[in-house]
């Protein structure tokens, strides 16, 4: 288990971010290095649209220092295509592509489709699988329906030491608090138009407050700014670090 509070963006590989955070010169394989010499933690996003190969994996561990952290996120093939039902293959094939990663991995990160209620008998199956047969991760969920924030849901999430994400995007997504394990994983997706809009100095303050009560209280925290348009998660991301004195 890990600690302290980590913060970071959710991926680093946006061409857009050249001239803008990347040297118009670096190389596409170059910018891994670079953005670990500014944060010490990234999601890897792009996992959840294509499985990167083995080989590519163990280049980017090559390619930071030894403390930094990566939290991959699930294939959608599990979480929007089978929804769920049957995971054992897919997390199968996740794990044998990251297992390279796993002494540099925080939490995988699960995000699920609006359309997905909460289902107690597959979240249970899922959730037993996870704590049994990948019991060296740990992992954290990111729900798109508001049945997931039902009480028999956020149960099953604590017994099972899962963690909810709390997704910050004004009022595009399901938003609570509930704290169901040890990590404390959130998202910032943009306040306003999302993956598009900075947040006030205000927010970033009382998230600041927040993450440092609950670092006292025994959590850990993982802190992944999704506004990548026009450069403001790795602004935001920089402004929040400098709050909590990182």
């Amino acid at each position: 288990m890990k600690t302290g509070i980590h913060i970071g963006t959710s991926g680093w590989s946006y061409n857009h971010w050249k001239n803008i955070f990347y040297p118009p010169k670096l190389k596409t394989t170059d910018w891994i290095t670079f953005y670990s010499n500014h944060f010490k933690a990234t999601e890897i996003n792009g996992s959840f649209y294509k499985l990167p190969t083995r080989e590519t994996v163990m280049e980017w561990t090559n390619k930071v220092p030894k403390d930094f952290i990566f939290c991959p996120k699930m294939s959608r093939f599990l979480t929007h295509m089978k929804k769920l039902i049957a995971p054992e293959e897919p997390l199968e094939r996740f794990f044998g592509i990251f297992e390279p990663m796993k002494k540099m991995m925080g939490p995988v990160l699960l995000q699920l489709p609006a359309i997905l209620k909460f289902n107690y008998e597959r979240a249970e199956h899922l959730y037993h699988l996870l704590k049994t047969t990948y019991n060296k991760y740990e992992f954290v969920m990111e729900i798109r329906h508001p049945s997931w924030h039902e009480e028999k849901s956020l149960t099953l999430m604590a017994k099972y030491n899962i963690g909810l994400v709390i997704s910050q995007s004004g009022d595009r997504f399901p938003y609570s608090e509930m704290i169901t394990a040890k990590n404390i994983y959130i998202r910032f997706h943009g306040p306003g138009q999302l993956y598009a809009s900075r947040y006030s100095g205000d927010m970033l303050n009382e998230f600041a407050t927040r993450f440092k009560a609950w670092e006292t209280e025994g959590h850990v925290i993982w802190a992944f700014f999704n506004n990548d348009v026009h450069g403001y998660a790795i602004e935001d991301a920089k402004r929040l670090l400098e709050l909590v004195g990182k």
